[in-house]
Parts: C-alpha cells; sequence; structure tokens
C-alpha cells in the first residue's frame, strides 16, 4: 500500500492505496412512511464507465444502490458522488478528510432527529471540548458526512463528495468478459458507505497529529472487555459498539492488512466485510445501516412496531478500498 501526499493552499490530501439493508428492511421502512425522501445521491459516472459497451447494466446496478440509501435515510441534503472503472484491485473509494472539534460534531448528533440507535450512541459519548479516544480536540471527517450533520465546511455548492472506482473486469454485472467473481452491488455499496463516513483514521499514517485524531466511526471503536481500542496492533481485537462496549456488534479489521475501519472477513460474508467473497452477494445490513446512523445519517423512521422486527442479527454482507485527506483550515 503506499500513500500519497500533496498540499493546496493550507489544506492536505493524502491519498491511501489498499491492497443488507436486507430487501425486508428496506420494505418495512418504506412502508412505514410515504413521504418525498430528501436525502439524495446523484451519481456521476465519468468516460469509463460511459464508454464501457456493458455501460447501460453497470450503471442501473449503481443506480439501485444509490437508491437504496435514498429509501433509508432521509437528512435534506444532495449528495455528488463520481463513479469510474479500475484495472486493478476490486474496489476503492477516493476522499477529502476535514478536522472539525470533536465538540462540534457531538453537538451536531445531538441535534439530530434520534432513532434508538442514535440515542444509545450519543449516551455512550462524552460532552466535552476532547474527544473520548485519543484526547484530542479536533477530529476528522468527511464531506458527506459533515453535510448529514449540517456542519459547513465552507466547500462550493455541488463539490463531489467523493470517488468511487471498481473493477468491473471481476463483478456481475460487469464489463464483456469479466470473471464475474464478486457481485456489483456488493461493492458499489461498500465504497459508497466509505464515502458517506465509514472507516478508520487507522492506517492513514498522517502527518503531525492527525493520527490521533478519530474519524466518526472510531468513536465506536470498542475491545473484548468494553475499553476504547484505537491500536493498529495485529494482536488487537476490535469490535464495533453503540452502547459503550457492552454489546458487540461486528469485529474490525485489525489484521494489518486491508482496512482498519471494515469489519473482519469471517462467518456470513457482510457489505463491510475487508475481504469480498466470492460468489456472495451481501447488501446493505444491520450493522451498516446502525454504523450510518450513528455517525449522523436520519433513518426514514418505521412505525414503532415494525422497527424491531429488524433483527439486528440477520445475516449480511462484502470488501476492499482506498482513501483520502484534507486538513480544514
Amino acid at each position: 500500500m503506499g500513500i500519497f501526499l500533496t498540499r493546496h493552499g493550507g489544506r492536505r490530501t493524502v491519498t491511501k492505496v489498499p491492497g443488507l439493508v436486507l430487501a425486508a428492511a428496506i420494505a418495512l421502512v418504506m412502508a412505514s412512511d410515504s413521504r418525498a425522501n430528501s436525502f439524495t445521491i446523484i451519481p456521476e459516472f465519468d468516460s469509463s464507465i460511459t464508454g464501457d459497451p456493458n455501460a447501460t447494466v453497470i450503471e442501473n446496478t449503481i443506480d439501485t444502490a444509490v437508491e437504496t440509501y435514498e429509501a433509508i435515510f432521509n437528512n435534506p441534503i444532495t449528495l455528488h458522488i463520481t463513479f469510474s472503472e479500475m484495472t486493478s484491485g476490486l474496489g476503492e473509494s477516493s476522499f477529502d478528510l476535514y478536522e472539525i472539534p470533536y465538540s462540534e460534531f457531538y453537538t451536531a448528533l445531538g441535534d439530530e432527529t434520534p432513532s434508538p440507535q442514535d440515542t444509545l450512541a450519543l449516551a455512550s459519548l462524552p460532552d466535552t471540548t476532547n474527544n473520548p479516544v485519543t484526547g484530542t480536540a479536533e477530529m476528522l471527517i468527511k464531506p458527506a458526512n459533515a453535510a448529514a450533520l449540517g456542519i459547513n465546511l465552507g466547500l462550493p455548492p455541488n463539490t463531489s463528495d467523493g470517488t468511487v472506482s471498481i473493477n468491473t473486469s471481476l463483478t456481475t454485472p460487469g464489463s464483456s468478459g469479466t470473471s464475474g467473481t464478486y457481485s456489483l452491488l456488493s461493492v458499489t455499496e461498500h465504497e459508497i458507505d466509505e464515502i458517506l463516513g465509514l472507516g478508520s483514521t487507522l492506517g492513514l499514517t498522517l502527518s503531525g497529529n492527525e493520527d490521533d485524531m478519530p474519524s466518526p466511526e472510531d468513536l465506536y471503536r470498542y475491545d473484548a472487555s468494553g475499553n476504547r481500542s484505537f491500536t493498529t496492533s495485529s494482536t488487537a481485537q476490535a469490535y464495533f459498539s453503540i452502547d459503550g462496549g457492552a454489546t458487540l456488534l461486528a469485529q474490525f479489521n485489525n489484521t494489518g492488512v486491508g482496512d482498519y475501519g471494515d469489519w473482519a472477513t469471517s462467518g456470513t460474508p457482510q457489505v463491510q466485510d475487508a475481504f469480498a467473497t466470492p460468489g456472495s452477494s451481501p447488501t446493505l445490513g444491520p450493522n451498516e445501516i446502525t454504523a450510518l446512523n450513528v455517525i449522523g445519517y436520519e433513518l426514514i423512521t418505521p412505525e414503532p412496531a415494525t422497527w424491531w422486527l429488524v433483527p439486528a442479527g440477520l445475516a449480511v454482507v462484502i470488501w476492499r478500498r482506498r482513501a483520502r485527506y484534507t486538513g480544514r483550515g
């Protein structure tokens, strides 16, 4: 894996190159709330996709992934994501990260319309100046996540929120002659999750004290004893938890290979697994939806009687990635 650093007038960009909602859940959400959804993702296809002989089916699959998110979340924002094809690896995402005060994130999270998950998650975070993970006053956030929380980064209108690249010679559907080994829908959802805000600061090898600035998902990273975990040690085990470590929802990938913000690849495949499982076709599941919810994405709220019909442990989903960093100011 390589790290490429460029400077853009006071801002820094680092690019790291690495190596469900279940249909039932979506149906429950859509059936319980017929409001027009204000959450919009505009996919922008570059020439590597539009020029592909199989462009129509590839674009339709990406549109299906986009519509999944639009059916689940209701933040009044419009995001722009560029989609392109790549020739090595499976999938990657490229995005900017901005420094913001932890206290600003905490306040914005508290101003959301709460879900049951939000309430648990906010209760696990302290209302302090410094973040509870590393103790710095600052943390890192992606543009899409900031927009979801109403945090103004001072970006021009219609600025791209990131780029998703996919190797369609390996996916189903895909380019002509594809091996068809992996699901295009699963790969697309994995990378969209990372544009929206999932991922860890761990492994980005940023300069100065930026390595000590957690990303939003790092606020919910615990070891098996319920203590906060923020280490690249391959002997450590870290888990996603929204109730202070009492309930461990998914294990993070801490192998030193792949992204630390992904799930460990074991058991039933999930969309955010660090490594894709050949022949598997997971789609957004409870763990991914919950993670996005507690970092700032508001759910189109199901009726109280039906919300708990979406089991927290239902089987789900897949991945691999790329990243980028930009300091704000």
